[in-house]
């Protein structure tokens, strides 16, 4: 495989306004290709925007959503990726034909859409359907997947997609500065994004916090490292809804080393040139060969009821 090089994206989305957020993913595609970027990575609903989700009525979620691929805006995404000559991951609500609403991640060019993901594990909203199963596509020659969000937090999804061939793993979240169990974690105050030239300080201690950065480091680079796959982890950042975001888009190898990562208080990109090597010289290639599954597959197998804590969701 030839070296590729891969744009990941962080920028303050607006809620169900698809035509700002269409316009935001064609200015950082322009800008990433300027950069020699082949191919560029939004985050989790970036055409649409997230947060905001929650409240929607089953009606109210599907006036946001949109057939896949022929609603107005993957044809717009498409459309895009032809002018500017960039490979375009992004996402949104889908609905089917039959009324079913998913959350769904598209990877397009030029001439089409290339690959369709739904999240497995979606809880923005009540009324989305799981997907259910993995996706495969290739870019550059290199084999890809997507896992959207909470989908990496179970870590079966990420070994699975890896021990099917994948090299680069897309990770589009909507993630960080929540509430949550965890030591450390919470909202990050709105108002000081207001002027986040003055508080600049101030966020990015906290986006680099237990609230942000210090807890995405705790298990991000391990799915890389883990199952020696490039990771490529897309985020917003600002307001998403009344919800404060840190951004921290990221590329990382297979050695869980982060190569390029987006740092500032704004909309940004980020531009890694991944090479085939490192898939093989990585710890966690010799780790998948030594595995033993007649000791655990039975195990890790076994049928349970599939339970999810979302409460945080109705916290304000």
């Amino acid at each position: 495989m030839e070296p590729v090089k891969i744009a990941t994206a962080q920028f303050e989305n607006r809620s169900n306004d698809k035509r700002y957020n269409l316009q935001m993913i064609r200015e950082l595609a322009t800008r990433a290709k300027s950069e020699g970027a082949q191919v560029i990575a939004f985050h989790e609903c970036s055409i649409t925007g997230y947060t905001f989700a929650r409240h929607l009525s089953k009606e109210a979620l599907a006036d946001v959503a949109e057939l896949i691929p022929d609603g107005e805006s993957i044809q717009e995404l498409i459309r895009i990726a032809w002018e500017v000559d960039i490979v375009i991951l992004a996402g949104l609500f889908e609905m089917t034909a039959d009324g079913s609403l998913y959350k769904a991640y598209v990877c397009v060019n030029g001439k089409g859409m290339i690959s369709k993901y739904r999240k497995l594990h979606p809880f923005i909203n009540p009324h989305l359907t799981p997907g259910n199963e993995y996706v495969f596509f290739e870019l550059f020659g290199w084999k890809c997947s997507i896992l959207i969000c909470y989908d990496n937090n179970i870590i079966e999804n990420v070994r699975a997609v890896s021990l099917m061939g994948a090299d680069i793993i897309f990770m589009p979240h909507v993630t960080m500065c929540t509430p949550s169990p965890r030591p450390g974690a919470g909202f990050v105050d709105a108002a000081l994004w207001q002027d986040r030239v003055a508080n600049a300080e101030t966020l990015r201690a906290e986006f680099d916090g237990p609230k942000g950065r210090q807890w995405l480091m705790k298990w991000l680079p391990a799915r890389a490292y883990d199952n020696a796959v490039y990771a490529v982890f897309s985020n917003p950042i600002g307001m998403d809804d009344d919800q404060l975001k840190n951004g921290c888009s990221m590329v990382l190898d297979p050695f869980g080393e982060i190569m390029a990562e987006c740092s500032t208080l704004g909309n940004d990109i980020a531009v890694a040139t991944l090479t085939e090597d490192k898939l093989t010289k990585a710890g966690g290639y010799r780790y998948k060969k030594a595995r033993r599954p007649e000791l655990y597959g039975a195990v890790i197998a076994a049928p349970h009821m599939a339970e999810q804590n979302v409460a945080w969701l109705d916290k304000k």
